[in-house]
């Protein structure tokens, strides 16, 4: 299969205003894109960790009004979603691609990995590299990079995951557009199985409780 890259055109989907215009774009520019890096990434995943994964090309349905600023394929063991389980995310905004392992607000493990994360922090937190960031929303733009966190920090995000209903946790790395349109769909692809086989440890905090 050819593996599509990414393109200013691709970027470019976010200047379009109105909810049915830019839908209308997503799905005629980036969800075939998606879906096409979606079997690749299903196949590696289901490799790496020794289980089914199931792809889910974000759909915007609840949007009533406002047009998407981001959108992204979605990686889970569970056929039928993905925001109430640990999962992994590729997406864009207009000025970047993300790539995530993510725990989102409908995430039950939430609490449970944030313990188990604390416990072993001297273990997992090194190992996570300095280039990645970390979000702690996944609809805002807002990011930390790994680099400027101490581990106090770090330690007090995961106690607020713990405690907080709402809280997110997505650790990942980001490509900004000037890069990411250099990038042929096989590099793209290289990086995207990169950025998951550092994040698996994390995904196994969350998966094995």
């Amino acid at each position: 299969m050819s593996i599509p890259r990414f393109t200013n055109t691709d970027f470019a989907v976010f200047q379009v205003e109105g909810l049915e215009s830019r839908m209308a774009k997503l799905k005629e520019h980036i969800q075939p894109k998606f879906a096409a890096i979606g079997e690749e990434v299903a196949t590696f995943l289901t490799t790496l960790i020794q289980d089914p994964f199931y792809i889910h090309i974000a759909k915007h349905a609840r949007r009533t009004v406002n047009p998407p600023d981001e959108t992204w394929v979605a990686w889970a063991t569970n056929k039928r979603g993905y925001k109430a389980y640990p999962h992994f995310q590729f997406g864009l905004r207009d000025s970047h691609l993300f790539i995530w392992f993510a725990l989102i607000y409908e995430c039950d493990r939430k609490p449970a990995f944030a313990r188990q994360f604390l416990a072993k922090f001297d273990e997992v937190w090194p190992n996570i590299p300095k280039y990645f960031y970390i979000s702690q929303d996944h609809t805002r733009p807002e990011v930390t990079s790994v680099n400027n966190l101490q581990p106090d920090e770090v330690k007090t995000i995961l106690e607020r995951l713990e405690k907080v209903k709402k809280a997110e946790f997505l650790c990942g790395t980001l490509i900004p557009k000037e890069e990411a349109v250099t990038l042929s769909g096989e590099m793209l692809i290289n990086k995207i199985e990169d950025t998951f086989n550092k994040v698996y440890p994390l995904y196994q905090l969350a998966s094995t409780l």
